[in-house]
């Protein structure tokens, strides 16, 4: 009797999954397409109003609608108007708000440097073209040259009888010689480039393509066979992936059912069901442990394969020393990510602490963190790296998606905090002594990168942002997120499909074809910038400056030296004045013009070692020019040719 009572219950158990299975094929459906004004948002892009598993969680893929205007927001220092977004080619066209073709005196508040956006959207200088701001000493008369707005910083640079002319450029053609006699470029921003005809060299066409936007490419790969077999394709690291949902926010993309469902049999199944429902319910008590267990091994499979493919790699290196962590070791050293020291291009740093003692600094791998082989490639190489001037990494951890690496701690920060006075920062003033030792120990470390390893290890990115100090003050290069790794036998140039680094500190080359190929050369132009800063202990532009001759440092220091004056150092023994001359001598020999007449890392180290005295190279290619108004007055910082 007992039973007879109990079978109905037993039979509602594959009724209710078939209604949960439903219920949850509904939900899945609430993540189709929307529309903000003229902008069709479907996955990977997701509305912030929108449930998190309908769209990609990295950052850069959330967008917010107001009045009809798309807003993307990808680091909360920038915001842009989404334009149009494309998914048959995986392009994000965006505009900066403040640039409006309508007003040809608006300027762009978003900085366009290589990391504006998230990793994933980096890959986009093949497909745009720049748009260069300059500002002359005098009137242009160029078809090149479009007079526009002065979007610079305007407040102390100017005096008011001076004099400027603003303009625009628009191009990607533009060689060195096009730049005018006492003009500086002093901002780039990018537009579009497959717009196909734009709106030419005038101010009202170039600002016509600004309006029109930069495009963004996230993925260039095609999802139509991931969606034809009603899957939903998307990106999991670097990677485009293909999964399959069964309720929302459950892939279950290794198995080798779908979680398509056909109505009519779900009617059919109904009552099917119930008759059955005895039988049913056995096979489901015997059967889902089962299923279960062989969903959570595939699972398991699947996002240990990194984890296996590491470990195999690391097996066959007997020279690499990282250690590998659990995830929940990871969490236990840095307190559960208690303290954030910082953010960088493919993850968040927070401080930890070992067992041991010593402290620690841990990078979780966000989101857009690179791919598999690229993971290995970081462990690897910079596992292999065991210099006293070169960050070292102490460990990893991978376990799934979950990613991190451990460096060791360097509690004196970045060097950018000894160089520049910045305000609210309460730091130890560095002799010039120590400055010297910390150049020397720089440029060991990028001697050894460029020569020191199986594979040789370009930087660009260096400066002062990137040298870390330890207890002692002791250099040690860091941040290899824009490094790029050759064979040492692979030629004098190497490929690069965008440019890398920071403006300021970035070679001629990363922009102008014609100066020379890219090479190791790069990094001994950025090291060049970065030991000008150290030696006048300021930025190399400075419209700031006490004398509008030292605006532009590097041009100002050799007209002194050149002329036979000395450096002027203040608060500096005899002995500290001839280094910081060394330090400027050494500096201008790597900001030449063209890659061929810098000297090498070691030999630079070389120069630094000696005692001997060394000597003046040729002018750079970059000097201000004397400015002056017709009542004599100046203050105007401007970059010209240097006279053949």
């Amino acid at each position: 009797m007992s039973q007879n009572r109990s079978l109905p219950t037993i039979s509602r158990i594959p009724i209710l999954l078939l209604f949960l299975t439903v219920n949850s094929l509904a939900q899945n459906n609430n993540c189709g397409s929307s529309f903000c004004g003229h902008v069709k948002i479907s996955y990977p892009f997701r509305l912030t109003t929108a449930p998190k598993s309908c769209g990609h969680d990295g950052p850069g893929f959330e967008l917010d609608c107001r009045s009809n205007q798309t807003i993307w927001a990808p680091k909360s220092s920038a915001r842009y108007i989404v334009q149009d977004i494309n998914y048959e080619t995986y392009f994000i066209r965006v505009a900066d708000p403040a640039l409006n073709a309508a007003n040809l005196s608006s300027c762009p508040v978003n900085s366009n440097n290589y990391d504006s956006w998230p990793s994933i959207f980096t890959g986009f200088f093949e497909f745009n073209i720049p748009v260069s701001f300059m500002y002359c000493m005098s009137p242009v008369d160029s078809p090149k040259y479009a007079e526009g707005p002065f979007c610079g910083d305007r407040s102390g640079t100017f005096s008011n009888s001076s004099r400027i002319y603003s303009y625009l450029m628009l191009g990607d053609d533009i060689m060195v010689s096009d730049v005018e006699e006492g003009c500086s470029v002093y901002r780039v921003v990018w537009t579009s480039g497959l717009r196909g005809v734009g709106g030419g060299s005038s101010l009202g066409g170039i600002y016509g393509d600004l309006g029109y936007g930069v495009e963004l490419s996230w993925y260039r790969a095609h999802c139509g066979e991931c969606e034809g077999s009603d899957g939903y394709c998307g990106v999991e690291g670097s990677r485009i992936t293909c999964k399959h949902y069964c309720k929302e926010d459950t892939p279950i993309s290794q198995l080798s059912f779908k979680c398509k469902i056909n109505y009519w049999g779900i009617i059919v199944g109904f009552y099917a069901l119930i008759a059955f429902g005895a039988l049913v319910a056995l096979r489901f008590v015997v059967g889902f442990p089962i299923l279960v267990g062989l969903v959570v091994r595939r699972w398991r499979r699947r996002h240990l394969a990194m984890d296996e493919t590491i470990e195999e790699f690391l097996q066959g290196q007997n020279n690499l020393t990282p250690i590998k962590y659990t995830y929940s070791e990871i969490k236990k050293m840095t307190n559960n990510f208690k303290q954030r020291l910082g953010e960088g291009a493919y993850g968040t740093v927070y401080k930890g602490k070992l067992r041991s003692g010593p402290y620690v600094a841990v990078k979780i791998m966000g989101q857009s963190m690179p791919s598999e082989q690229e993971f290995i490639s970081e462990v690897g190489t910079i596992g292999r790296i065991h210099h006293v001037n070169v960050v070292q990494l102490i460990g990893f951890s991978v376990e799934g998606l979950k990613c991190a690496l451990v460096y060791e701690y360097l509690p004196n920060g970045s060097l950018d905090r000894y160089i520049f006075n910045q305000q609210g920062l309460e730091v130890t003033a560095l002799r010039y002594e120590k400055m010297f030792e910390i150049a020397l120990g720089v440029a060991r470390g990028i001697d050894y990168l460029h020569r020191g390893c199986d594979m040789q290890i370009l930087h660009f990115d260096i400066k002062p942002h990137n040298i870390l100090l330890d207890d002692k003050f002791n250099p040690k290069v860091s941040d290899f997120g824009l490094a790029q790794l050759y064979p040492t036998d692979a030629g004098s140039f190497v490929n690069l499909t965008a440019g890398r680094g920071t403006m300021g500190y970035m070679a001629p080359e990363m922009f102008y074809k014609n100066v020379g190929g890219v090479s190791y050369k790069a990094d001994v132009y950025s090291f060049g910038m970065l030991l000008m800063e150290m030696a006048g202990r300021r930025k190399n532009v400075n419209p700031f400056a006490e004398e509008e001759g030292q605006i532009y440092f590097p041009s100002w220091v050799y007209e002194q030296l050149s002329s036979g004056k000395e450096v002027e150092v203040k608060d500096a023994t005899e002995e500290e004045r001839k280094m910081v001359k060394r330090m400027v001598i050494v500096a201008l020999w790597c900001i030449q013009m063209k890659p061929s007449d810098r000297p090498p890392m070691n030999k630079l180290v070389e120069m630094l070692e000696t005692d001997a005295e060394l000597q003046l190279p040729p002018k750079p290619f970059t000097a201000p020019r004397e400015i002056a108004d017709d009542h004599g007055t100046s203050g105007t910082p401007s970059f010209r040719k240097r006279n053949s």
